[in-house]
């Protein structure tokens, strides 16, 4: 950074509140989420990030603030350096929890008349996550930028059900744009959020000078080479951290697939000696069943033999009698 030879990752917390910091620069946050909501919205304050929200868990989060619209609505923008497992389950999990805490908020402004509580009161809530490297499920998708969700019936019945989600993988982004220039404000916003390339930076200023502004608020901050060398080594270790907490992760999915594969091996392998012992009681069946069979057959040899015998016993004494008239 000092040299030139790369920019400032946009993304990161300091840099990314210092930029977007509604309390001098309202406008730019309200710009960049009027871009991706697709529709004007202007941001009223920056929320603190307590209350209601789900217990501490390993982050691994580079950014992460909540914002109040001018209509009430409330925003949690995310920024990912590695997109967690589960992406859909956990941005649920934090969008109810945003409807929750705002819930409180409007039941606490009429606690003193609770007549005036009303559920129209409540406000769309949304949950806006940028990937540095999204997780494999978006790979699937090689030409999407933005995939936003939201609640819609199958028969076309329209309810207020308030959970938006936009996600945004950034690394995506970057190989849709190979050998491309910028021509959108979404591009626009899209490569600041996430080059660090001087060429980039220089054309992207170029085109849209309202970054130039931003790069030089950016540049004020890093004058103070300390202050900087500080946020600097706090980002890396938390992104260290992150890093190993989702190495951690992987490696106990890696070790749950194992098993699991293990597991399946030995109920095959079950499976092959219950049969073969299944074949082995049958072959013994029948070894029994041939058995009585020869044993029936060799009673019945007995018995012609038997028969045989009086037969010629009888012959014998026919013969006999039959000499003894001629004589």
């Amino acid at each position: 950074i000092c040299t030139g030879q790369k920019g400032v990752k946009i993304l990161f917390d300091c840099f990314f509140k210092e930029v977007f910091n509604p309390e001098y620069a309202p406008q730019r946050l309200s710009c960049l989420l009027s871009i991706l909501l697709k529709k004007k919205v202007r941001v009223l304050k920056v929320l603190p990030n307590d209350s209601t929200r789900i217990a501490a868990e390993p982050t691994l989060l580079i950014t992460d603030i909540v914002v109040e619209f001018e209509d009430g609505s409330i925003a949690n923008i995310e920024v990912q350096k590695i997109g967690y497992r589960f992406p859909g389950e956990r941005a649920a999990c934090y969008s109810a929890d945003l409807l929750l805490r705002q819930y409180k908020r409007v039941k606490d402004r009429e606690k003193y008349n609770s007549k005036n509580f009303n559920f129209k009161n409540m406000r769309p809530v949304h949950v806006i996550v940028f990937f540095e490297h999204s997780p494999k499920e978006f790979h699937a998708f090689p030409d999407a930028c933005l995939h936003s969700f939201h609640a819609v019936s199958d028969t076309k019945l329209e309810l207020n059900l308030l959970q938006n989600f936009l996600f945004i993988p950034l690394d995506i982004f970057h190989k849709t744009m190979e050998n491309k220039t910028i021509q959108t404000e979404l591009e626009a916003w899209l490569t600041f959020l996430s080059t660090d390339d001087p060429e980039q930076i220089y054309n992207l200023i170029k085109k849209f000078p309202i970054f130039k502004e931003m790069y030089e608020d950016i540049f004020r901050l890093c004058q103070n080479t300390e202050r900087v060398m500080d946020m600097f080594s706090k980002e890396l270790a938390e992104m260290d951290h992150n890093t190993a907490e989702y190495m951690v992760d992987e490696m106990q999915k890696d070790l749950d697939e194992a098993r699991e594969i293990i597991q399946e091996k030995d109920n095959e392998l079950k499976l092959k000696e219950d049969t073969i012992q299944s074949q082995s009681d049958e072959l013994k069946l029948k070894e029994g069943t041939i058995q009585s069979q020869n044993d029936e057959l060799k009673l019945k040899e007995s018995t012609i033999q038997s028969q045989s015998d009086e037969l010629k016993k009888a012959y014998a004494l026919i013969e006999k009698l039959q000499k003894e008239q001629h004589s």
